[in-house]
């Protein structure tokens, strides 16, 4: 677990799997429901994500850090998070009542794990234009992360995925922990979790 403060949740997932976009959507849901909250992003050797972020203008920009990772994305996450918990560090000391810090990772692949000095709950992305496959593939990410959210179901038809036996094959391979299906570009799925971050982390009722 992480130091006193505020919660802080790590949102991982491949190269264009909708991580960003999840943070965007999430950003109004939580501040309806009265979290302060601020973000962290990860780029290789960009802001790009914090940038794109702050164009939104859901939060005020002096919420939204970025990391640079300058190697593999989960390195900063993983074997050595120290620049994530110093920016969490940071944003607490500039917010004394912030609730919850999203730490956004980097693109990375399916072994892609946060470290538990950095967050108190994680979730993995994973994509329907990814395959259909990939929960039987059991990376790390899938199997590991305290959420499976499966993003962009609104082409399950158009790239030949049988988006329920997906479902079902991540749901067993994770032994009957929690999956949501979200279409992130609509809002489909987003207080579902919502109501996961809340419960888990913050103990609001879903």
């Amino acid at each position: 677990m992480t130091q006193q403060g505020a919660a802080r949740v790590g949102i991982g997932g491949p190269v264009g799997s909708g991580k960003t976009a999840l943070v965007e959507q999430l950003i109004p849901v939580l501040r309806r429901r009265g979290v302060d909250l601020a973000i962290i992003t990860n780029d290789l050797v960009t802001h790009e994500d914090a940038e794109r972020l702050r164009r939104t203008r859901l939060l005020a920009p002096e919420r939204i850090l970025a990391v640079e990772a300058g190697a593999c994305p989960h390195t900063v996450i993983r074997e050595d998070p120290t620049l994530n918990m110093e920016a969490a560090d940071s944003l607490d000391r500039a917010f004394p009542d912030l609730d919850l810090i999203l730490i956004e990772s980097g693109g990375d692949n399916l072994a892609s794990t946060f470290s538990l000095d950095l967050v108190d709950y994680w979730l993995f992305v994973i994509d329907v234009a990814g395959g259909d496959d990939i929960p039987r593939k059991r990376g790390p990410g899938v199997i590991q992360s305290d959420l499976l959210v499966i993003n962009k179901v609104d082409l399950a038809p158009y790239v030949g995925v049988d988006l329920p036996r997906m479902v079902a094959e991540a749901i067993d391979v994770r032994r009957g922990r929690a999956v949501i299906s979200t279409n992130c570009r609509v809002g489909e799925g987003i207080e579902a979790v919502a109501d996961a971050l809340c419960k888990a982390v913050l103990y609001q009722p879903a």
